[in-house]
């Protein structure tokens, strides 16, 4: 199958950017059929924090996807970051991987909602929680801990 026919699918992510659901999300795509994936990391105060993102990040994603990830870093403005990357129209649906509804920043501010006004399926994926001490996957990513 050419590269024309692979379903082209955008990851909006940051600290969730190498939890172990969103891996496993871009996992179930990959078995659905042929994929091909780009992160972007939007809501960028901080270039440092975004690279690093992407250098922890794009290996396991890479891993997960089978094949090459492509690393995108956006502005200020996570809806705005969004908009710019699926204008250009080669992206056929959305992945917003986003922390918990009780720290999500992205969610307070009605990212997903936005996001789905754009016209693409879009996909929510949030961390779980891992133990009993409420310690969700963004709080071990975060700490350093999930190397995949």
């Amino acid at each position: 199958m050419d590269a024309q026919a692979k379903k082209q699918v955008l990851v909006v992510a940051n600290r969730t950017a190498a939890t172990h659901r969103l891996l496993d999300e871009v996992r179930r795509r990959r078995r659905s059929g042929p994929c091909e994936f780009t992160l972007l990391i939007p809501d960028v105060g901080d270039r440092k924090k975004a690279d690093w993102t992407l250098e922890a990040a794009l290996p396991l994603l890479r891993r997960a996807a089978g094949g090459p990830v492509e690393g995108i870093v956006g502005g200020a403005e996570p809806f705005a970051s969004v908009q710019d990357a699926v204008r250009d129209g080669r992206f056929d649906e959305i992945i917003v991987s986003t922390l918990s509804k009780k720290s999500s920043k992205w969610l307070r501010r009605d990212l997903v909602r936005k996001v789905e006004g754009l016209g693409l399926p879009v996909t929510i994926v949030q961390p779980r929680q891992t133990t009993e001490q409420g310690i969700t996957e963004s709080d071990v990513f975060r700490g350093g801990m999930i190397m995949g």
